[in-house]
């Protein structure tokens, strides 16, 4: 038998997820964003990515644009009941540059990227 066996789903059936690797930021910016939108409605969190400030807020938004689509299409969940339930951000890779500066020395400069995994859950009825 070819190829390996498919692995068991991690999330529930009332949950969907999307992750970005290589986002050009350090982790503890990426955190700020991050916790601006844990625990929200996607609605709440879309709107509050949109006319956030931080530059990388529109990564952010296209990760739980994501989301949501991987929801509705992949999982059949309903887009107007979802929130986002975690939003986990982890330390990539740092390319390291660095410039000249007086007498022959050098100055470090760090160029970090992170990762982004962000899971949306669809809240149950309150009936």
């Amino acid at each position: 038998m070819m190829g390996k066996k498919s692995t068991q789903r991690q999330l529930g059936d009332n949950q969907a997820m999307a992750s970005a690797k290589m986002i050009r930021t350090s982790a503890q910016k990426l955190n700020l964003v991050a916790a601006t939108i844990r625990g929200k409605s996607c609605e709440q969190a879309l709107g509050e990515l949109t006319f956030s400030k931080r530059r990388i807020a529109q990564d952010v938004k296209r990760v739980l644009e994501s989301a949501i689509a991987n929801a509705e299409n992949n999982h059949q969940l309903d887009v107007d009941r979802l929130f986002v339930e975690e939003v986990t951000v982890g330390r990539a890779l740092v390319m390291k540059r660095w410039r000249p500066r007086a007498r022959g020395r050098t100055g470090k400069i760090q160029k970090p990227f992170s990762n982004l995994r962000l899971v949306v859950r669809e809240r149950e009825e309150n009936a």
